[in-house]
């Protein structure tokens, strides 16, 4: 599972919501201790409590109630109901608030002659999750405009407050002269890149965390976004007028969602499907578990679905009952959190998959899978961990009882991150896949043969290799999570490892003393790790944003993020943890988003811009 996808996450048997009759003034306090306290206050790793949730935005609770990972626990309530939650928990005033979108001022709006006139993907751009069809999140020199030797004097040059907000969005995309970027409050924002002012909002109506990607689509080339939902929809909005073109569901069932990134080639979208029903399954009477993960390919003009491939084989069906009476099911899960990797030279698609939610463990979770680019034929599946079957319940003390946990559970150890297909310096292609486990892999991409694996850290439910690395024809540069098996000082830190024979070129060990004072901070380093050539940037859960040199491991140049900054749309913003997205690079510029408050770490909204 990965667990670092909401705003609010994991849930207690207590949580369990029953319908309420409709109130003429809400009580929030009384709501929240029927309804909320069991799972805030109470024993679950690294739930956010009372004092957390007081640095929200009141919108982003309201959010995750209605769109994103409370959904199950606040099914019983209703809007008036929510909001009360949401006011008391962080002491904003009914009425005191409207519509996230109403909070951006009309001067943050670029005026009509001010907008990019671009009209192709022309130029150097950072297009999608990993700047490339194979994902090695490394940028070239001639598209990056900076130099090893420029980092240490990057200046904060501009700051954007995204409202209604407490955690960042998808990382941002920067094509076509403008800067692409989703949020959790569902708004998705087309900034020109040179001025930073707002061309134009879609308002998706709930959460956006995959990574968007801009292609040029159909007989007339019309320049086109696409991205998911939290909802399992697709998009597709018009860069020129940030109109919707189409908008497809991609999977029916109430927890599916998308996190990875889309990805366009020759007329196709592919987008990865992953869901919170491992979340869910905390709840003692749930019927765990229904969903499987897959990989969708769409036709880019219309949206019309050319293929979908299950990661699991075969359907789930009942299996036994659980001692609260519920009917179980399985297999389930196998979930793919990333973009896909794309090789059409060998007419391969490359994915990680997840854990398995319920029992039976089957062969492809937790493994790297190739697919045939074509027809979505599997080709071969190399699992590194049999027997992963694990949900939140098991997280629940015993004495509590884990109604729905697997018998047997596994560590939950996903492959979370996009495989990296790159091309070393002797001409042969490896494919890099990394785990929650902390050990990174090496395939061959014509077999899936094993080539080597190296451990470079522990593993855990948010350990080990969380969002990504970055790769260059040498060596392959992780970071670490273990945010939560960890404290601050002994989680994080990022290791070099030689791509030839897996050989560990370098660690730079955790940072020490960067929590102090510091609420809802640790060390670790989950975030995904983004490159140029002689250096590599690493986002921590303590709100630095590091670069590092490659050839020593020694940190060149260092940013605290975690504060309050001036924006230039107006919109009241502070930085916080760093998780999920890492840093763009292109045209002389370096873009990260700042802010994660899911298990308690340090809230945020906000997108920063380093030039020199």
């Amino acid at each position: 599972m990965r667990l670092v996808t909401g705003c609010i996450t994991l849930v207690l048997t207590a949580c369990i919501t029953l319908p309420l009759s409709a109130q003429p003034t809400p009580d929030g306090a009384g709501l929240y201790r029927k309804n909320c306290a069991g799972c805030h206050e109470g024993s679950l790793p690294l739930m956010p409590g009372r004092d957390a949730l007081k640095a929200y935005d009141p919108r982003a609770i309201v959010a995750a109630m209605t769109s994103f990972s409370m959904v199950r626990q606040a099914a019983g309530l209703n809007p008036a109901e929510r909001r009360a939650i949401a006011e008391f928990l962080t002491g904003t005033p009914a009425g005191s608030y409207g519509p996230a979108l109403a909070e951006i001022p009309a001067s943050a709006y670029c005026a009509a002659n001010a907008k990019a006139s671009q009209t192709s993907l022309a130029g150097a751009a950072w297009n999608g999750w990993g700047a490339g069809l194979a994902n090695t999140r490394f940028q070239s020199a001639a598209a990056a405009g900076l130099t090893a030797t420029d980092i240490p004097k990057l200046k904060l040059k501009w700051a954007f407050g995204v409202p209604g907000v407490a955690s960042s969005g998808s990382q941002a995309t920067v094509a076509a002269g403008r800067v692409f970027l989703g949020s959790m409050s569902g708004l998705f924002f087309a900034l020109n890149a040179q001025s930073s002012c707002i061309e134009w909002v879609f308002d998706a109506g709930v959460g956006i965390r995959s990574t968007p990607t801009v292609a040029e689509v159909g007989p007339g080339k019309t320049l086109t976004v696409f991205f998911g939902d939290t909802n399992a929809e697709v998009f597709a909005v018009d860069v020129k007028s940030g109109k919707q073109l189409w908008k497809v569901k991609l999977d029916q069932h109430p927890n599916a969602m998308i996190t990875g990134g889309t990805v366009y080639h020759d007329g196709r979208l592919y987008v990865p499907l992953a869901s919170l029903e491992e979340a869910a399954a905390v709840i003692a009477t749930y019927p765990c578990c229904t969903f499987r993960g897959s990989l969708v390919a769409l036709d880019a003009v219309n949206g019309l679905k050319v293929w979908q491939t299950f990661t699991l084989k075969d359907p789930t069906k009942p299996t036994s009952l659980s001692s609260t009476g519920a009917q179980h099911y399985g297999p389930s899960g196998a979930a793919i959190w990333s973009a896909p990797t794309l090789d059409p030279a060998r007419n391969r698609i490359y994915v990680g998959v997840g854990d398995n939610y319920s029992n039976p463990a089957v062969d492809t979770s937790d493994s790297v899978m190739a697919l045939e680019l074509s027809s979505g034929r599997i080709v071969w599946v190399n699992q590194a961990l049999k027997g992963d079957a694990w949900n939140v319940s098991c997280s629940i003390p015993e004495a509590a009882g884990r109604t729905n946990c697997p018998d047997a559970a596994g560590p939950d150890h996903d492959f979370g991150s996009s495989p990296a297909l790159v091309t070393m310096a002797n001409g042969k292609s490896v494919l890099i896949g990394g785990q929650k486990s902390g050990v990174l892999h090496a395939f061959n991409p014509d077999t899936g043969a094993l080539l080597w694996s190296t451990r470079v850290g522990d593993g855990g439910v948010i350990g080990g290799i969380e969002w990504g690395f970055a790769v260059d024809g040498t060596a392959a540069y992780v970071s670490l999570s273990n945010a939560m098996e960890k404290k601050a000082g002994e989680a994080g830190g990022v290791t070099a490892v030689r791509l030839s024979d897996g050989g560990i070129l370098w660690a730079a060990p955790p940072v020490q003393g960067s929590c102090t004072n510091r609420p809802g901070c640790n060390s670790g380093q989950p975030a995904a790790v983004s490159g140029i050539p002689g250096v590599i940037f690493s986002g921590s859960v303590d709100g630095h944003l590091r670069a590092y040199d490659v050839q020593s491991g020694k940190a060149i140049w260092d940013f605290d993020t975690a504060r309050k900054f001036d924006t230039v749309d107006g919109v009241a913003a502070k930085g916080g943890s760093m998780n999920g997205p890492g840093a763009t690079i292109v045209n002389g510029m370096v873009y990260v988003n700042s802010g994660y408050a899911s298990f308690g770490f340090m809230p945020g909204n906000v997108l920063l811009a380093f030039g020199l």
